[in-house]
């Protein structure tokens, strides 16, 4: 996460800096990719507070939440808890996220999962990855694997919150599924599969494969990591 802001505007309004360091020139003259965290959401931001431009904001609000997964899946009680923070610049910031999840989403849906296996990791990502609960999707996919559904199914650790197999089961029939990936978030850990996670896996293998139902793989996401079950040669019985 890069958070740094042009060293002439440290402290002074953005309108006082070099025209080619606004976030908005720049990005018009270079493009949105040589922007910092910081400088896009200041776009978002338009103006700070007293004493602090909108890069500095953001800057603030980067360090807060510790990092922009985690900024962008802040409730709007967390956000407005921030002095500056008001629901208008949270519902602004949460509509561009949707988008950005949507996109990714449209993405999976016209193409094969396969062709494009980057897309499932950068959804996951956008879609639970800054959660600070636990979520547990299922991506139900058709027979030329394009996206059909993303669904939110459980919430809570699955050590503690049941998974039920023949839920997810009656999901799938209902969708005319051909095959399944589902996925999990670790909120406050490091994205390696537990015990529970490897049981329930074989779990969920061994019960699809009744109706004849493959389970591609199992994704476990955390703030800024990734874990395959199925590049990490675990989806074998």
């Amino acid at each position: 996460m890069i958070v740094s802001s042009p060293a002439s505007g440290i402290h002074s309004s953005i309108p006082q800096w070099p025209k080619n360091e606004q976030p908005r020139e720049k990005l018009r003259l270079h493009g949105a990719k040589c922007l910092t965290d910081a400088e896009l959401l200041a776009i978002f931001l338009r103006v700070g507070v007293k004493g602090k431009n909108a890069v500095n904001l953001a800057n603030d609000l980067l360090h807060h939440f510790g990092s922009l997964p985690r900024l962008l899946a802040s409730s709007s009680a967390e956000f407005t808890r921030i002095h500056g923070m008001g629901i208008s610049k949270w519902s602004q910031i949460q509509a561009a996220y949707e988008l950005v999840k949507r996109s990714l989403e449209d993405g999976l849906a016209q193409q094969s999962i396969f062709s494009s296996p980057g897309h499932v990791k950068e959804f996951l990502q956008a879609k639970i990855g800054g959660l600070p609960h636990e979520v547990f999707l299922c991506l139900y996919l058709d027979s030329g694997l394009h996206l059909i559904e993303c669904q939110e199914l459980f919430r809570g650790s699955i050590t503690h919150t049941a998974v039920y197999p023949r839920e997810i089961l009656k999901e799938a029939l209902s969708r005319n599924a051909s095959a399944l990936i589902v996925a999990h978030n670790h909120p406050s850990g490091k994205p390696l599969p537990s015990k529970a996670d490897q049981d329930l896996t074989q779990t969920l293998i061994k019960a699809l494969q009744l109706v004849d139902i493959p389970l591609l793989d199992h994704c476990i996401v955390s703030n800024g990591g990734f874990f395959s079950f199925s590049e990490s040669g675990l989806m074998d019985i």
